[in-house]
């Protein structure tokens, strides 16, 4: 007869060490899972309406929108803006960030010659436009009060004491006149208009888009460089516009200015490919 082997199975537990530490383990995990979901419990049943996280304050700022709608009365009369909002809204493009070699707010060492130079002198070289910084910085809608505030505002950022100026009284309204005004001509000649289309794709270039394109910054075309525009030119003015209302690679949607109206877009669009054409 053949014989039978029975092999033994080694147990993994092979010292009195090993056994207690088992044991031990056995013990000490269930109970740390135990204490573990015990504080989950106890801490979802804090965070109540008595949490800080869980007012209505806190709920109704979470849920707020990105954007409010604001419905105003064109007839309204235009409230003028702070230097500071003017800065915020348009001066800070290059001003922030020193781009263009334009003076950065709060640099006393850029901002000292120009403090030197009298308020005065400066405002007025700032409206006409100086070096490669448009008039009014872009924005022909800004009043001569409201430009002059955002210049005080910059160079009381670097240590002047310049004084904001106040606005100015509407003048008192003129009598109706009752003789019938000359009848204005129905429609403007195209070449008219075609000239408008013009200056206001100029101006929306000039106040939203030229601190990119004057000087190629992230990759833009630089206005007037037909090398550089010939195959964006060459896929179509519909893709251009496209990319100008919806944003492409570095470029933000309009500009980074989503106030701006889709016509106005297409006209700074229209400016930019008449430059090099």
């Amino acid at each position: 007869m053949s014989e039978v082997k029975i092999e033994e199975h080694s147990s993994p537990i092979k010292t009195p060490k090993q056994l207690i530490i088992v044991l031990v383990l056995a013990f000490v995990v269930p109970i740390a899972l135990i204490v573990m979901l015990t504080q989950l419990v106890i801490g979802s049943a804090r965070f109540g309406k008595d949490h800080p996280g869980m007012s209505d304050e806190a709920i109704a700022k979470r849920l707020k929108p990105v954007g409010d709608v604001v419905v105003s009365d064109p007839n309204a009369p235009k409230i003028e803006k702070t230097g500071q909002q003017v800065v915020e809204t348009v001066c800070a493009a290059c001003h922030a960030t020193g781009a263009l070699n334009a003076p950065k707010i709060g640099d006393k060492a850029a901002w000292a010659k120009l403090i030197g130079e009298g308020q005065e002198k400066v405002t007025q070289d700032a409206l006409k436009g100086i070096r490669q910084m448009p008039p009014r910085g872009g924005n022909p809608d800004l009043t001569d009060t409201e430009f002059a505030r955002a210049v005080a505002y910059m160079a009381n950022q670097a240590g002047a004491s310049w004084k904001e100026p106040e606005s100015k009284p509407a003048p008192a309204s003129k009598p109706a006149v009752t003789a019938a005004a000359p009848a204005a001509p129905t429609a403007a000649p195209a070449a008219a208009s075609a000239k408008a289309d013009a200056s206001k794709g100029k101006a929306v270039y000039e106040a939203n888009c030229v601190a990119c394109h004057a000087a190629g910054v992230a990759g833009a075309p630089k206005a007037g460089d037909k090398t550089a525009w010939a195959p964006r030119i060459k896929s179509g003015m519909d893709a251009l516009y496209t990319a100008a209302l919806k944003g492409k690679n570095a470029m933000p949607p309009k500009g980074g200015n989503s106030s701006l109206a889709d016509a106005d877009v297409k006209a700074a669009v229209d400016y930019l490919v008449g430059l090099v054409k």
